[in-house]
């Protein structure tokens, strides 16, 4: 990928990051002259937290608070961790991003576990984001060198069962975020990485079921992710929330007979992050800001977004300029299907939705799984219902070991 930069490294790269998250009609928290004011999506830095990683759940939709538990479920709901039933394991994903735009960007993600006993569980991951080689330029176009921006996220997993059938677990994460190195702004300021940390709380619950003559296994999760201070590229007076992310969900597995059975998956997700407001503007349509330079909101059309972490986190549920309606908008719906055949073949498809206020993202995804002894390996492929979109094409592959006890 080759760019230029001039100035406003962060605005730049939290764009592209967003292209992969949000339909291209989208621009940011901040209305556009012209735009719908109706649409206010939200944005975040290092929106990759929020990039489902593994081949087997992105290709149900990107479910994964409440299925079975394997060796990715640090991302989805640490409370599966200790339900795990081998002994240890590892998996590795990649995944080409926005392939239709760039050829050098990818997502990878790396994680493992490893059994304490019967009722916990240790695991660890990292994921990282490489956004490509881009060429930094001086505001009069003189080339400055090549820079590659890339996002890395570090963590560690404890996962405990607290009754046979409920289980809780932690997770706690290094976030560090270097998009264009100490390059510095056409302001003066420089530009140095985001450093933040994130934590995840979930809990899980599982039990075996009976419907009519079929033996089944109902569960059901809810995990807050990514919870930590804002993060900065420049200034303590600049800050970004990073994805705190709600998410809540059901899962149902019907065994159909011995070796055939199948799944049913619905999440719910939430960034717990506050609503964008709408900002006052003057009969020229350019916005309005106080003598200290920060911008006016509308009366009655919104609340301060510049919040501490948990009065942005918890107010998020109810900030929203449009109230109940808009704060229903912010919900993103994700459905999936698997069926396995005798653990060693499994087939899945889902579907993703998102307000087209708040982003726009509806797309399909389908994708197959072989199981053999202690190797699997994962395949997921994603159909946008928008033509000529972003992630159009997006596939991902994952490969893991298990090691049973």
């Amino acid at each position: 990928m080759k760019i230029s930069v001039s100035h406003s490294f962060k605005t730049l790269f939290l764009s592209l990051v967003c292209l992969s998250a949000y339909d291209v009609s989208a621009q940011n928290s901040v209305e556009i002259t012209g735009q719908d004011p109706s649409r206010r999506v939200i944005t975040t830095a290092v929106p990759f937290l929020n990039f489902a990683p593994d081949s087997r759940h992105s290709a149900m939709g990107d479910v994964g608070v409440a299925t079975s538990p394997d060796a990715n479920s640090a991302h989805w709901n640490a409370g599966k961790l200790a339900f795990i039933k081998d002994d240890m394991g590892v998996s590795l994903s990649y995944s080409p991003w926005l392939g239709r735009l760039v050829n050098d960007m990818s997502v990878s993600y790396l994680s493992g576990y490893k059994k304490i006993d019967e009722n916990s569980a240790f695991g660890f991951d990292l994921r990282y984001f490489n956004m490509g080689d881009i060429q930094l330029t001086d505001q009069r176009g003189n080339e400055l060198g090549e820079f590659t921006p890339r996002d890395i996220a570090i963590g560690g997993t404890y996962s405990r069962r607290l009754s046979e059938n409920l289980g809780l677990g932690i997770s706690a994460r290094l976030i560090h975020s270097n998009l264009s190195g100490h390059m510095s702004s056409a302001g003066g300021t420089e530009s140095r990485p985001g450093v933040s940390v994130g934590a995840d709380v979930g809990l899980y619950y599982t039990k075996d079921v009976f419907v009519g003559s079929k033996e089944g296994v109902w569960s059901w999760g809810t995990s807050i992710s990514n919870i930590g201070p804002k993060l900065t590229y420049n200034s303590s007076e600049d800050l970004d929330y990073i994805p705190t992310n709600f998410r809540i969900g059901t899962a149902y597995q019907i065994k159909m007979d011995e070796y055939n059975s199948i799944t049913f998956a619905l999440d719910l997700n939430k960034l717990m992050v506050p609503s964008p407001p709408i900002y006052s503007r003057d009969e020229n349509g350019n916005l309005i800001t106080d003598p200290d330079g920060n911008l006016v909101i509308e009366p009655g059309n919104g609340k301060d977004p510049n919040r501490p972490l948990i009065a942005g986190m918890f107010g998020s549920f109810a900030d929203a300029p449009g109230g109940f309606r808009e704060e229903m908008q912010e919900i993103m719906i994700s459905f999936g299907v698997e069926y396995t055949y005798n653990e060693r073949l499994a087939l899945r498809t889902g579907y993703f939705h998102e307000n087209i206020n708040k982003g726009g993202r509806r797309y399909f995804t389908m994708g197959v799984g072989f199981n053999y002894k202690a190797l699997g390996f994962d395949f997921s492929y994603l159909v946008p219902q928008v033509q000529n979109h972003p992630l159009a094409e997006t596939l991902r592959l994952s490969l893991a070991y298990n090691i049973s006890k």
